[in-house]
Formats: structure tokens, sequence, C-alpha cells
């Protein structure tokens, strides 16, 4: 095994790494992994790492606690100045995370449980390999708080599921489950919950064992062909479509509506 380096410590992920395998979780499981400006930049910046380690192969991205990611933190709608990633406003860190996660080296497997939403299945989408459990529940909600799926979302459901599911999915904003990701072309498999963990050790082990420069190339090669098919380059603008939507009214209202039905939900649940 190559000397590798231990990993940096971060404040809403963890990272471990063996040399070949390395883990990134999100770690917010208090918020179900919410994705605030500094999550997404930590994020960011352990991809930067990742690139470093001579003997990496695979990384397994992972969720903390009840869910794989409820998504962009609403609380930091507000939120001004640059973006901590170095983005030209904080509604920029998202898509500099998910280019990161896309350009890193190493095969990223997606472990996905309980609820992957919004800015959750951006993250999912910007690894190479994804496996779920069978009661896993995916849904967008970006229409309905007045706002479009940002950080490159939209050009990356496209290459994975089709330009029409992906259409309807965003503007619906209708929840989905593992079954129909699974048809969709979203999903490399689908496996009961007691079975993820094994499941995904036994997909990352068969990559990890395979020679590295192979593996890599492979990588390389396949997203070489879908960057001419659906380019993510445009999504630079994303932020401004952003920004200008947050301060849209009728966007507004529907924002200020949702967030009113989430609570209702949060207050019944509680009852």
């Amino acid at each position: 095994m190559a000397d590798t380096a231990s990993p940096p410590e971060f404040q809403t992920i963890s990272v471990t790494c063996d040399g070949r395998r390395a883990t990134l979780t999100l770690n917010r499981p208090d918020r179900l992994n919410a994705l605030s400006n500094e999550l997404m930049a930590e994020v960011a910046d352990a991809a930067t790492w990742f690139d470093h380690q001579p003997d990496l192969r695979v990384v397994v991205v992972r969720g903390e606690g009840r869910a794989f990611s409820a998504g962009f933190d609403l609380t930091v709608f507000g939120d001004a100045g640059p973006s901590p990633a170095g983005g030209r406003v904080p509604a920029d860190t998202g898509r500099l995370m998910a280019d990161a996660l896309e350009r890193t080296s190493p095969v990223l497997i997606a472990a996905m449980h309980g609820h992957v939403v919004g800015g959750g299945l951006v993250v999912g989408a910007a690894c190479d390999l994804r496996i779920a459990t069978d009661d896993v529940s995916f849904s967008i909600p970006e229409v309905d708080l007045g706002i479009p799926l940002a950080w490159g979302g939209i050009p990356r459901l496209v290459r994975e599921i089709g330009p029409a599911l992906t259409k309807e999915l965003v503007m619906t904003c209708r929840p989905f489950g593992a079954e129909e990701a699974l048809a969709a072309g979203f999903l490399n498999r689908i496996v009961p919950a007691t079975e993820l963990d094994a499941a995904v050790d036994e997909l990352a082990e068969a990559v990890a064992s395979r020679p590295r420069g192979a593996v890599l190339a492979t990588k390389r090669h396949v997203n070489a062909v879908t960057d001419q098919m659906v380019g993510t380059g445009r999504s630079w603008s994303d932020a401004d479509g952003l920004t200008s939507a947050l301060r849209d009214p009728e966007g507004q209202a529907s924002r200020e509506a949702y967030m009113e039905r989430m609570q209702a939900n949060k207050q019944t649940k509680k009852k």
C-alpha cells in the first residue's frame, strides 16, 4: 500500500482513506445533511485532496444518519458576500462542489438512503456510480421554492435520465422512488436498507481491485464522451438565475407557502 497522508479535518463532513479506498460522509445528521455553503466548500476541498492521493481508486459518498441529504440548506438563502469555495457569490458554491466531485480522479460511488432531495440529487448525479436502498425517496422541490434547479443539476440529470423525464420531475416537483430511478438509469442497483453497506463495499472493492490506471482512464473516457453530449460548462451562470429567482415576487410567495407546508408537516408529526 502506498503511503497516504492523513485526511484533513473538516467541520461538516468526515473523510477516511486507507490508500486504495476512501469515504466522504456528509456529517450534519441533525439537519438531515442539508447542504450549507460551508459543507459544500468542504466537499470541494475534499475532492481536491483526493486527487493528491497516489493510490486512491474509489471514494464512497454517503450521508450520516437518516438521510443521504435533504438538499440545499434553506436557512442560508440570504447568505451574502463571496462564496466560501471561491465563487462569485454564495449561490455559486453548489456548482463548484458538483464540478469538483465530477472532476476528481477517483471513481465516486454514491450510497443513497432515506431522503435525497434537490441538491442532494445533484451530488449523486456528480458521482460515477449509484446504489440506493429500495425505500429511498427522491424529490426535486426547487420549483416549488420559486427557484430553478441550479449547480449544473439540469445538464447532469439530462445526461443520466434524459430530457423528457428531467423536465417532468423538475417542473412538477413530484417525488419518485428507487424503482423508477433504477428504470430511468439513474441508479446502478437497489438493495434492502440492511444490505446497503455490503453492496457498496462489494462494488467499491470490485473497482478498487482493478488496475488503477485503466480504471481511472475509463472514467475519463466516458466523461469525455458525455461532456460533448451535455455540457456542464454553461452552468457557470446558474448562480445568476438563482439570485434573480430569489427576488421574484411570485417565487417568494411560492417559497413562503412551501416553508409553511413543511412547518405544518413537522408539527403534525410531533403530535
